[in-house]
């Protein structure tokens, strides 16, 4: 008599098998991929405006070595007739910081004024033709004696839930800073006053821009930048 073996409940993977494992895979990746690209491609754009910041400070470096250690854009400082732009600020120019740092740039590159991601603007084709070309800030009151200040960065901020505009912007502890969604999704870059850029979170960015002190309206002079807030000048955003 031969012997009985157990019928074996285990089979081998069919192909049938492999085919839908095969497929629902390539269905999972092509409802991801695009999700995946663009979060790429946000990431590519905001390292390209970093650098582009980078680039910006260090030109602001080089222009302050030459003028007793101080940016164009502080009140009191550097005259016109000196190359400086003291006598025009008045927040709604903020374009004339930038271009005096023309002399300060290894090569003729107006482009980096425009953050790739800003497509509410075009880049700049030379110097003479910044204003509207800008896509970032400057602060008015940045200075080298306070390397942690803001001098510069992406613009797309709003204040208490409506987008910034042209003009000066004067944070105080009950304004609400945050990015919009524009450019590179609730994350910014800012530049400091001591040359290095930083890529901030929304969540960052108040604690990065405000600071206490005076809050007339209009440019500040020196004395009135400093008097308040330990000695510590308060933060006054300008936006092309």
């Amino acid at each position: 008599m031969r012997p009985t073996f157990a019928i074996r409940q285990d089979r081998a993977f069919s192909r049938i098998d492999l085919a839908v494992v095969v497929f629902v895979l390539l269905l999972v990746l092509a409802t991801l991929l695009p999700t995946m690209l663009a979060a790429a491609k946000r990431r590519e754009l905001r390292i390209q405006c970093a650098n582009n910041l980078k680039q910006i400070n260090d030109a602001f470096r080089s222009w302050e070595a030459d003028h007793e250690k101080s940016y164009p854009n502080y009140p009191g400082s550097v005259s016109v007739t000196n190359g400086g732009t003291m006598e025009m600020n008045n927040g709604t120019n903020a374009w004339i910081n930038f271009a005096v740092l023309s002399n300060d740039f290894e090569s003729n590159t107006p482009e980096v004024f425009h953050c790739p991601a800003d497509q509410e603007r075009s880049a700049a084709t030379n110097f003479n033709n910044l204003q509207g070309k800008i896509s970032y800030f400057i602060n008015l009151n940045a200075n080298v004696c306070y390397p942690a200040m803001p001098l510069d960065g992406d613009d797309n901020f709003a204040t208490n839930g409506v987008p910034a505009k042209s003009g000066f912007l004067v944070p105080s502890p009950d304004t609400l800073i945050t990015w919009t969604s524009a450019r590179h999704k609730f994350v910014g870059n800012i530049g400091f006053a001591d040359g290095s850029v930083s890529e901030i979170s929304d969540s960052a960015l108040q604690k990065t821009i405000v600071q206490t002190g005076p809050t007339t309206n209009g440019p500040l002079t020196q004395w009135e930048a400093i008097r308040e807030n330990n000695g510590v000048p308060t933060n006054r955003i300008a936006i092309p």
